[in-house]
C-alpha cells in the first residue's frame, strides 16, 4: 500500500510541473519561441504575490487574481516590444535574449528581495487532508493537480473552440499567411506571451503554498517544466500534464528508495523516455 500512495502523491505533484509547463507549452506550440527566462518570471509572481497579500492584507488565493492582469500585461509588453524583435529562422536570438532576460530577473529580485527564502503565509487548507480509502491525500496537491487539469482543458476550449484560438493556429502554421487575411501576428504572439504568463501565476501561487521560494531558484522551475514539456511532445498541451505526472511519480519512487535519488530520478525518467521516443510521447503531426 506504500507504493500505491507513493504513486498517488508522485501525480499529485505531477500537477505542480505540469503548472509550471503548460506556459512555456503554449508559447513554444504557437511561435517556436523557448524562453530562458519561464522559470524566473514564475519566481516572479510568486513574489508579486507576496507583496500583494503583504501590503493589501489578502489571502494569496484572492491576491492571484490581483497579480493575474499585472502578469498579464508583462507578458504582452515583453513579447510585443522585445521577444518578437528575435523570431525568426534563428532559433539562438531568442535563447540568447530570454538568458539575459533571465539573469536580469535573477539579480533584481535579490536587490528587492534579498537572497533569503520567502514564502507565502498558509492557513488550514494548505495543511488539510482527506482520505481516499486507505491512502491520505493532501487537499492542497489535490488543489494544484485539479488547476492543472483545469488549465489544460481550458487551454483547448480557447485553442479549439474560440476566434483567438483559431488565430493562434493559423498565426502557428503560416504566420505570412495569416497577416494577408487581416491577422496581425505579433499582436497574437504578444497575446499568447500574455496568456502564458497568466498560467505562470497560477503556478506561482502553487509553488509559494507549497514550498520555499527565492530568486535563484528559477533555473530549476525552468528544468521541470522542459523535461515535462519535451516528455509530452513540443507543443501538445495534454502531452506535458503525461510529462509532469512522470517526472513526479518518477521524483517520488526515487525519494521513497532513497531520499538523495529524488531529483536524480526525475531527470532519469526524462532521459528514459528520450531513449523510446525521441519526439516525446505525443508529438504533433508537424513536428
Amino acid at each position: 500500500m506504500i507504493w500505491v500512495d507513493t504513486v498517488l502523491q508522485g501525480v499529485l505533484l505531477g500537477g505542480l510541473y505540469a503548472l509550471f509547463a503548460a506556459g512555456l507549452s503554449l508559447v513554444f506550440g504557437i511561435m517556436r519561441l523557448v524562453n530562458l527566462a519561464h522559470g524566473d518570471l514564475i519566481v516572479m509572481g510568486a513574489y508579486l504575490i507576496l507583496v500583494l497579500v503583504t501590503l493589501l492584507g489578502l489571502s494569496p488565493f484572492v491576491a492571484v487574481f490581483l497579480a493575474m492582469p499585472l502578469m498579464f500585461a508583462l507578458g504582452w509588453v515583453l513579447q510585443k516590444f522585445l521577444l518578437n524583435r528575435t523570431l525568426g529562422d534563428d532559433i539562438l536570438p531568442p535563447l540568447l535574449v530570454t538568458f539575459g532576460l533571465s539573469i536580469a530577473l535573477q539579480n533584481a529580485l535579490l536587490e528587492g528581495f534579498s537572497a533569503d527564502s520567502q514564502r507565502l503565509p498558509t492557513n488550514a487548507l494548505t495543511v488539510a487532508s482527506v482520505d481516499v480509502g486507505p491512502v491520505t491525500l493532501g487537499v492542497m496537491p489535490l488543489l494544484t493537480f485539479a488547476s492543472a487539469v483545469l488549465v489544460i482543458v481550458g487551454l483547448n476550449q480557447l485553442f479549439y473552440r474560440t476566434e483567438l484560438g483559431r488565430a493562434f493556429r493559423a498565426t502557428s502554421d503560416d504566420a505570412t499567411t495569416a497577416s494577408l487575411m487581416g491577422i496581425k501576428p505579433a499582436n497574437i504572439f504578444a497575446t499568447a506571451t500574455g496568456i502564458a504568463l497568466v498560467i505562470v501565476t497560477i503556478a506561482a501561487l502553487y509553488l509559494g503554498l507549497r514550498a520555499n521560494f527565492d530568486p535563484n531558484i528559477g533555473p530549476a522551475r525552468l528544468i521541470y517544466a522542459f523535461e515535462a514539456v519535451i516528455i509530452g511532445g513540443l507543443g501538445s498541451l495534454w502531452g506535458t500534464l503525461i510529462g509532469g505526472i512522470i517526472i513526479g511519480v518518477a521524483q517520488t519512487v526515487g525519494a521513497a528508495i532513497n531520499p538523495e535519488w529524488q531529483i536524480l530520478a526525475g531527470h532519469l525518467a526524462f532521459l528514459l523516455v528520450l531513449l523510446v521516443r525521441p519526439r516525446g510521447l505525443f508529438p504533433r503531426a508537424n513536428d
